[in-house]
């Protein structure tokens, strides 16, 4: 019963980000609106009921880290590929050392 609530629930919120992301310009933030915001917002759903709300608490505050360890990647990324006329596979794999600083650093500052 879980996994169809599961389903039903992230299906519903992602029709409702997919809706936000038609009405946002460029139509390239679309995707943005369409995939991670409803996925967390249906797993923090399911998790409260079954871990209580000091556990979610604590996802949460991982989710807003990923999140902003991700922003830090992603502006390093165009930063590079908007400057140099390098491999997109080569800033994209040397760059991930940002992503794990930036994640690792503010576990470390914040979550521990």
């Amino acid at each position: 019963m879980e996994w169809v609530i599961r389903f039903a629930v992230g299906g519903l919120v992602v029709a409702g980000f997919s809706a936000i992301g038609d009405m946002v310009k460029p139509k390239s933030f679309a995707g943005l609106f369409g995939g991670a915001p409803s996925v967390a917002l249906a797993t923090l759903v399911l998790t409260v009921n079954k871990h209580g709300p000091t556990y979610v608490q604590m996802e949460a505050r991982s989710m807003i880290a990923g999140a902003v360890a991700f922003f830090a990647y992603a502006f390093v990324v165009s930063w590079l590929m908007m400057r140099n006329r390098l491999e997109t596979y080569v800033v994209t794999s040397v760059t991930m050392v940002v992503w794990f600083g930036v994640a690792f650093g503010l576990w470390a500052a914040w979550l521990r």
